[in-house]
């Protein structure tokens, strides 16, 4: 038997275990801002929602409730601004990072195939095509790419790291270009909702699909809209004969979401109450965070949307993680997402108000 893990990458986070350890040392605690991991309460109505679905003792459905399709086209109708969307262009998942890492193997992926990426990007694109025995590729502009045996093209809008937003003539050129060479096109459009200098689009709506799903599918998650990255709560949404067949799939996999996760993911999209809330909340901890490393003379790069500063002191971004333990902050370096951020540092805001306050101090030291 082949090791499987032997394929991958190593765990990036253990790398980051003995500055964490350096910055919890920290007379007044460590103030985490490594992880963009939701801090702040789950809303009430979706508390409510997920406590009164409790008692489910049966299986719930791969496809959810009719009530959870329902909500899902709704919100990409009201929310995304797309057109047509039926209960056969949405699919729940096990939050977004389990579909991002199986979905090359589950569209029968292989060797001789190819998985695309920005040069910049989250690791699990790179972790799902090297699960399947595909090969990664990274690039720079999607349309440079050569089309040879190319199966699959992640976008990232706004993106992690640099938190860059594509413009909708950006999005309608890859489409394109994906369509003309018969190339599947994955959005992850996670943070769609977290826009603070510019307004996200999605690859679904009309201006950029013109109006036809063929070909794309866009990836949604309520871990940071609604705090709910401990329900794993996440949809796709898109080419009905892609979703279709992941549906068959995931039937014999046994890949459910949990019936009360349903429940609270029809309460969650179905309210803007909260979304508008904790935007707030992130965009103060954001303002205080970037005036405070601008101060301590950071420069911070794109970053007009999601949840983090893209920061750089011209420097290697592990002498910037070191330095910045020493005070007691951690942070993630920028190598983590490619080599291409070898000079920087990813900071996220979902720290409480009272720890990036004390970064904010910190920094002003």
């Amino acid at each position: 038997m082949s090791a499987v893990s032997s394929r991958l990458p190593v765990f990036p986070w253990d790398r980051l275990e003995p500055y964490k350890a350096t910055a919890a040392a920290h007379p007044d605690g460590i103030v985490d801002l490594s992880v963009g991991t939701p801090v702040d309460p789950v809303p009430a109505l979706v508390q409510r929602a997920l406590a009164d679905a409790a008692d489910s003792p049966g299986y719930p459905t791969v496809w959810g409730t009719p009530a959870l399709r329902d909500a899902l086209t709704g919100w990409a109708e009201r929310r995304l601004g797309a057109k047509g969307v039926g209960h056969a262009n949405v699919l729940p998942v096990v939050g977004s990072k389990e579909l991002v890492a199986w979905l090359p193997t589950q569209l029968g992926l292989g060797p001789g195939d190819k998985v695309a990426y920005p040069r910049l990007a989250y690791p699990t694109y790179e972790v799902g095509a090297r699960l399947a025995g595909a090969e990664p590729v990274v690039y720079d502009e999607p349309t440079e790419l050569d089309p040879t045996g190319l199966k699959l093209l992640w976008l990232n809008s706004p993106s992690n790291p640099t938190g860059r937003v594509l413009s909708a003539e950006e999005l309608r050129r890859t489409v394109a270009w994906a369509r003309e060479h018969g190339v599947l096109v994955l959005s992850d459009e996670c943070y769609l909702e977290l826009g603070w200098e510019t307004e996200p689009v999605s690859v679904l709506h009309p201006d950029v699909c013109g109006g036809s799903f063929e070909g794309i599918v866009a990836v949604h998650s309520l871990s940071k809209r609604s705090n709910l990255a401990g329900y794993r709560a996440a949809f796709v949404a898109g080419d009905a004969a892609v979703l279709g067949e992941l549906l068959r799939i995931r039937k014999h996999g046994g890949m459910m979401v949990a019936a009360p996760v349903q429940a609270a993911t029809v309460a969650a999209l179905g309210d803007t109450a909260h979304v508008t809330e904790q935007r707030a909340r992130y965009a103060r901890r954001r303002a205080a965070l970037r005036s405070a490393l601008e101060g301590a003379g950071f420069r911070i790069e794109h970053s007009e949307a999601s949840l983090y500063l893209w920061a750089t002191r011209d420097e290697p971004c592990w002498d910037t993680v070191g330095a910045l333990a020493e005070r007691g902050i951690l942070v993630a370096p920028g190598d983590f997402y490619g080599v291409a951020g070898d000079r920087f540092v990813r900071v996220a805001f979902t720290a409480t108000d009272e720890r990036v306050e004390a970064a904010v101090r910190r920094l002003a030291r």
